[in-house]
C-alpha cells in the first residue's frame, strides 16, 4: 500500500492525502482548498497533481474549507465516486461549499476586470454552485462509531475529533496482499478538551499508521481558569471604560457560536453591559441554524443548559447581520458595541472592513481568538505589528490587540498527546505529521520521541510518496 501527500504538507492548509491499496483502489483523505499566502496557491488549487477520475472514495474529516473546499472542483474535473462524512459535516458542507463557490465567482470577476484592461487571458472560477450541488449528491452520511464495509477490502469508522460540529477521526481497516489488515488513522484536526459546546475528542481504535495534525505542535494554550471572566473583562475594558468597539474576527462555524453562547450566559447572569452585539456574517447565521439541529455533537453540559435556555444563541441586543448595507451601517455607529465577524484570520470577509475602520482608534480592541497563519492579517496583529496593510493601504495599529487562544478549535500538543493515550505506542509502525508549519513539526517530532514513540516519524513534503 502507498500514501502520497498533496496538501497540508509542511503547511496548515489544503489537506489532501491519497491512500492506494494493493489492488489499486484510491482513497482521498480530505480535499481542502489552499488558503492564505501559500506559494503557487492558485496553481495548487487548479491542478491537483493527480487525476480526479481515478479516485474511488473521498473521506472527509470535517467541513472547514481547508479540508473540504476543493471537493466541488474534484467533481468538476471528473470524480464520480462516493464521499463519506458525518451527517453534521454534510449539513455544514451544504452552506460552506456554496459560500465558497460564491467567493470563487466573485474573485474571478474581480481579477477579470483587471485582466480585461490589460488584454490578458481571463480566469475561470475554481467551481460554481452547480458543481457544489453535484458534489453534495455524492455525499453519503456515516454516524460516529459505525463500522461501514465500503467494499471487500476497506472498512471505515469515524470517531469524534471534537474540533468542529461533525468533525471526525478517520479510521480505516485495509486488507493487505498477504491477507493481513493494516489500520490507518487520519486525525483530521483535533479539538481541545472541555469545549463549551462540543464533546471531547473520543478514543479511537489501535492504529498501525497515524496521520496526525500538528498545528499547535510547538506550543501550549495559556492556562486560563475562567475564560468567560477574561472575555467579560475585555468587554468591560473596551466598551464600558473606553467607550470603544470590540472587534472579534471569528470563524463562522463553532467559534462564533461559542462566543455567542458565552455572551448569552453573561446576559442571563446579568453581567453583560447593555450594548449591542453584532454577528456580522451571513454564513454564521446559517451555521447557527445548522448547529441547532445536530445535538448528537453536543457535550452533556450544553445539553443540560439548553433544557433551561432553549435558545443559547440569542439574547437581547444580539443582532444577526445578513445584508451588506446593514453591515456598512455598523461603521457609522459611534456607540460602544461588540462585532463578531468572519473570517477568523481576518484575511477576507466583512471583518477586514471593520478592522480597517477601527484599527487606528485607541478606544477600540481587536480580540484574536484562534489560530492565524503568521502572514495573515490576524497573524500580523497577534504578533505585535505596529502597522498593517489592508486593501492596499497602510494603517497604524492604535487599537489594543488582545489574544485568547482558548477559543482556538485546535488542541495544543498536550491535548494531542492526551488524545493519543488510547494507543499502544509499541504497536504503532509509522507516524506522519501533517497540517503544520515545518518548524512547528520539527518541534512536535522531538516531543514524540521524548515521550517514547519509537516508530518511524516523517514530516512529508508536498507530493512525497511512501510505501506502507
Amino acid at each position: 500500500m502507498k500514501i502520497q501527500f498533496f496538501g497540508a504538507a509542511q503547511v496548515v492548509t489544503g489537506s489532501k492525502h491519497i491512500l492506494t491499496t494493493h489492488s489499486g483502489k484510491k482513497i482521498l483523505l480530505d480535499c481542502g482548498l489552499f488558503q492564505g499566502k501559500v506559494e503557487n496557491r492558485d496553481d495548487l488549487n487548479r491542478n491537483f497533481g493527480f487525476e480526479p477520475y481515478e479516485i474511488d472514495y473521498v473521506i472527509l474529516s470535517h467541513a472547514h474549507i481547508d479540508h473540504s473546499g476543493l471537493i466541488p472542483r474534484l467533481v468538476k474535473e471528473g470524480f464520480k465516486g462516493i464521499i463519506f462524512a458525518t451527517p453534521a459535516t454534510i449539513s455544514l458542507c451544504e452552506i460552506m461549499l456554496l459560500d465558497s463557490a460564491h467567493i470563487q465567482e466573485d474573485d474571478a470577476k474581480y481579477i477579470n476586470k483587471r485582466k480585461a484592461k490589460h488584454h490578458e487571458p481571463l480566469v475561470e472560477p475554481l467551481y460554481d454552485a452547480d458543481d457544489v450541488q453535484r458534489a453534495l449528491e455524492l455525499m453519503v452520511p456515516i454516524e460516529y462509531d459505525e463500522e461501514l464495509h465500503i467494499d471487500k477490502e476497506i472498512t471505515l469508522q469515524l470517531t469524534d475529533a471534537g474540533h468542529l460540529l461533525g468533525s471526525a477521526v478517520v479510521n480505516l481497516k485495509i486488507k493487505q496482499k498477504n491477507g493481513g489488515k493494516l489500520q490507518v488513522t487520519f486525525t483530521g484536526d483535533i479539538g481541545k478538551y472541555n469545549d463549551s459546546i462540543l464533546r471531547d475528542p473520543q478514543p479511537f481504535p489501535q492504529c498501525d499508521i497515524l496521520l496526525c495534525e500538528s498545528t499547535y505542535g510547538d506550543r501550549l494554550h495559556p492556562e486560563i481558569f475562567d475564560t468567560e471572566k477574561r472575555l467579560l473583562d475585555v468587554v468591560i475594558e473596551t466598551c464600558v471604560k473606553n467607550k470603544g468597539k470590540l472587534i472579534i474576527p471569528a470563524f463562522s462555524v463553532d467559534r462564533t457560536q461559542e462566543l455567542v453562547y458565552a455572551l448569552d450566559k453573561m446576559f442571563d447572569a446579568g453581567k453583560l453591559p447593555n450594548i449591542k452585539v453584532f454577528v456580522d456574517s451571513p454564513l454564521s447565521v446559517k451555521a447557527t441554524d445548522v448547529i441547532r439541529k445536530h445535538q448528537e455533537c453536543y457535550n452533556s453540559e450544553f445539553i443540560d443548559h439548553i433544557k433551561i435556555d432553549p435558545n443559547p444563541f440569542n439574547f437581547k441586543n444580539l443582532i444577526y447581520v445578513r445584508d451588506v448595507e446593514q453591515s456598512k451601517a455598523i461603521n457609522d455607529l459611534t456607540e460602544p458595541c461588540i462585532i463578531i465577524s468572519a473570517s477568523g484570520m481576518a484575511e477576507a470577509g466583512r471583518v477586514k472592513h471593520h478592522i480597517k475602520n477601527n484599527i487606528e482608534n485607541s478606544k477600540n480592541t481587536i480580540l484574536i481568538v484562534g489560530y492565524c497563519t503568521p502572514d495573515s492579517l490576524g497573524g500580523r496583529l497577534r504578533n505585535g505589528a505596529e502597522q498593517v496593510r489592508i486593501f492596499g493601504e497602510e494603517y497604524k495599529v492604535n487599537a489594543r490587540v488582545e489574544v485568547m487562544d482558548y477559543y482556538s478549535a485546535h488542541g495544543d500538543y498536550e491535548a494531542i498527546f492526551k488524545f493519543l493515550e488510547c494507543q499502544n505506542k509499541k504497536k504503532m509502525k509509522h507516524i506522519f505529521l501533517v497540517h503544520g508549519e515545518k518548524e512547528v513539526q520539527d518541534h512536535f517530532k522531538t516531543k514524540f520521541i521524548e515521550r517514547g514513540y519509537s516508530c518511524k516519524i516523517d514530516i512529508p513534503e508536498q507530493g512525497e510518496k511512501f510505501e506502507l
